[in-house]
């Protein structure tokens, strides 16, 4: 049995065929449609702890979402910049000062408020948006030992400083960035009002600052205000009573395209956002670098314990 079509002007396309594609099209936006809210959210994360449990926290609480995550973090600041730039991540947990100073070499000195706004609208122009900020704050300070910090009363920078006039045969540990930065030991000596000679700095890995400070090897040391090892080594971290170190607030970062695509993700990011502060972020670091327990672990354990997850 032979089957015809209608037939039509030649050079013109048939009335059955032009429905067909118009079907087809349709059915091509709706499967497109449907792809974009399947696609997997990629997040990233840097390369040490702090930045290890976020990413780690953050594929956990979106799995329980619902949300199709897959994780890719042990990177460093710049690759992990890089990756949300070149759309390869969708979401990270980035500091308000790392953007400022780092990527948008922003040298302006800004409170924490006017931080968070400077980089979420220098940021939104490349389609990176900033979602809430959390209360954690993981800048540099310094750090004495507890038990020295008590027996001697020092609770800031400023009464670090009178005890050094005092004794100015103290040692100081500093990573070696921090001596020859721009915005590092210089400015900070002025602002505070001293100077440290030679024999005063001791200049070491990062890691090893806390050791130092535990051990009672050295006077002060620069460390991270989150950081585990601080409550963990009995340390005390001075308060920054002259304002001089940046704020480094930890805040999801999302592509403006993903969010755009995933209407309830930023609401479902901003409450994991809430519930993080430089309290209970110390004690997590704790316990992985100083309990050895296992990230996935601690980043399951402080979702069930917020109610994130069942």
């Amino acid at each position: 049995m032979q089957i015809s079509f209608p037939r039509t002007p030649a050079g013109a396309v048939p009335r059955w065929l032009r429905r067909l594609g118009t079907a087809c099209l349709a059915f091509g936006f709706m499967a497109t449609s449907v792809a974009a809210q399947a696609t997997t959210l990629t997040v990233g994360g840097k390369n040490f702890t702090e930045q290890l449990i976020l990413s780690e926290m953050t594929v956990q609480y979106l799995r329980s979402q619902g949300y199709d995550v897959e994780l890719k973090n042990g990177l460093g600041s710049v690759v992990m910049r890089q990756g949300m730039e070149s759309n390869q991540l969708d979401i990270v947990w980035e500091y308000t000062g790392t953007s400022l100073i780092v990527y948008n070499k922003v040298t302006e000195k800004l409170d924490p408020q006017q931080t968070y706004e400077r980089v979420k609208a220098l940021d939104a122009r490349i389609g990176l948006i900033w979602l809430n900020p959390s209360a954690l704050n993981n800048t540099y300070a310094f750090a004495v030992p507890g038990k020295i910090a008590r027996e001697a009363g020092i609770e800031t920078v400023s009464q670090l400083v009178q005890r050094f006039r005092a004794n100015p045969k103290m040692t100081f540990a500093f990573d070696m960035e921090f001596v020859g930065r721009s915005d590092g030991l210089v400015p900070m000596e002025h602002l505070y009002g001293f100077h440290l000679a030679r024999r005063n700095i001791k200049q070491m890995d990062p890691g090893l600052v806390y050791t130092a400070l535990r051990n009672q090897q050295i006077d002060a040391g620069l460390v991270y205000t989150s950081d585990g090892r601080n409550k963990g080594f009995d340390l005390k971290v001075l308060a920054d009573d002259k304002d001089f170190f940046p704020a480094y607030a930890a805040t999801p970062v999302v592509r403006k395209e993903v969010l755009d695509a995933n209407p309830r993700l930023a609401e479902a990011l901003d409450a994991l956002s809430a519930k993080i502060n430089n309290e209970n972020m110390s004690d997590m670091n704790a316990k992985v670098d100083i309990g050895h327990r296992a990230v996935s672990r601690v980043a399951s354990d402080f979702l069930k314990q917020e109610g994130l997850v069942q």
